[in-house]
C-alpha cells in the first residue's frame, strides 16, 4: 500500500468508524500532557510559548515515528490519518444543533453550540446560531480533514501527527486574551502556516463548480479574496467565504467573545443562513471529503499502473 492509499484508508475509517472513546484517544492524551506542560512553563512571554509549541510538535512527530516503527510506513500513515481526521464528529455535532433548531429548541441549540465555537451563544438568534455552525463546518473542513490528509500525504504519520499537535495547541492556547496573547502566539502562527496551502486548495475545490459554470470567474475570485481579507484569520476567512458563495448564503459579521467583539466582515452575497443550510453545509463537507478520497484512490491506481509497466 502506498501513502496515497493509506491516507484514503484513514479517511474512510473516519467516515465509517468516527472517533475512539475520549479515554482512549491519543489526541486527548496529548491535550492532557500539554495542559500539564502549560501549567509548568506558562508566562506572559513569547519565548515560553515557543518552547511549549516546540515541545508539542516534537511530541506529535515523535509519536508518528514510533508508530511507523511498530506498524510500518503505510500502516502508520493509515492509523495516524484516521486519528487525526475528525470529519464524522464534526458532522454529528453540526447536525445535532441543526436538528434542535428545526425542532424549535433554540436554548438547547445554543448550549450545544459551545462544543463547536468559542463565541458567546447566549443571545444568538436562530440565524446567528445557524451561521456559527456553518462557519465552524467550513473552517474545520480544513483543520479536521483536508489539512490532516494533506500533511499525511506529504510526510506520513510523523507529519500528520505533528500537524494534529499544532492544531490542538492552537485550540488550547491560540486565543486573544490576557493569558494567551503572547504565550499562544507561536502556536497560532504555526497553525496559520500549516493550514495556509490546505485552506486554499479546499477553497478552490469548494468553488470549482461555480468557477466552471459561472459567467464571470474572475469576478468571483476577486470577491472571495476581498471578503476573506476582512476576516481576522488568513485561512478561515477564505474557506468560509467559499462555503458562503457555494451555499448561496451570507456568513461573517460581528461575534462576541465574552467582553470582546470581533468584526469579520460579510462573506457571500445571499440571504441569512437558516437551520436547513446547516444540513447543506454538512453535505458539502462530506461530498468534498469523498471526492478527495476517490482522488487519492485514483492516484494510487495510476501509480500502480505505471509501476507495473516498468
Amino acid at each position: 500500500m502506498n501513502r496515497a492509499a493509506a491516507v484514503a484508508a484513514g479517511l474512510v475509517a473516519d467516515r465509517f468508524l468516527g472517533e475512539p472513546p475520549t479515554a482512549w484517544h491519543p489526541v486527548a492524551w496529548f491535550g492532557t500532557a500539554m495542559g500539564r506542560l502549560e501549567r509548568r512553563i506558562h508566562a506572559d512571554r513569547r519565548r515560553n510559548g515557543v518552547a511549549y509549541t516546540t515541545a508539542g510538535v516534537a511530541l506529535g512527530a515523535g509519536a508518528g515515528l514510533a508508530l511507523r516503527r511498530i506498524a510500518g510506513p503505510a500502516g502508520a500513515t493509515e492509523v495516524a490519518t484516521g486519528l487525526a481526521v475528525a470529519g464524522r464528529m464534526l458532522d454529528e455535532e453540526a447536525n445535532r444543533i441543526g436538528d434542535r433548531l428545526l425542532a424549535g429548541e433554540l436554548d438547547g441549540a445554543r448550549r450545544a453550540l459551545r462544543s463547536l465555537v468559542g463565541r458567546s451563544p447566549d443571545t444568538l438568534d436562530e440565524a446567528a446560531v445557524s451561521r456559527a455552525v456553518i462557519e465552524s463546518v467550513a473552517e474545520n473542513s480544513v483543520d479536521a480533514v483536508t489539512a490532516a490528509a494533506f500533511w499525511a500525504l506529504v510526510g506520513g504519520a510523523p507529519a500528520v501527527l505533528a500537524y494534529r499537535a499544532i492544531n490542538t495547541m492552537d485550540a488550547m492556547v491560540g486565543h486573544h486574551n490576557a493569558r494567551y496573547e503572547r504565550f499562544g502566539w507561536a502556536a497560532a502562527r504555526l497553525d496559520d502556516l500549516a493550514n495556509w496551502l490546505p485552506a486554499r486548495l479546499s477553497a478552490a475545490w469548494v468553488l470549482a463548480p461555480l468557477l466552471v459554470r459561472g459567467p464571470d470567474r474572475a469576478a468571483l475570485v476577486r470577491t472571495v479574496r476581498r471578503q476573506a481579507a476582512a476576516h481576522p484569520s488568513p485561512n478561515g476567512g477564505l474557506i468560509e467565504a467559499a462555503y458562503a458563495h457555494r451555499l448561496g448564503v451570507t456568513l461573517g459579521g460581528t461575534n462576541r467573545y465574552g467582553e470582546r467583539e470581533e468584526h469579520r466582515g460579510l462573506l457571500g452575497d445571499g440571504p441569512a443562513a437558516t437551520p436547513a443550510d446547516i444540513e447543506r453545509a454538512v453535505a458539502l463537507r462530506r461530498r468534498t471529503a469523498g471526492q478527495l478520497t476517490f482522488a487519492l484512490i485514483a492516484l494510487t491506481l495510476l501509480l500502480r499502473r505505471r509501476s507495473n509497466r516498468r
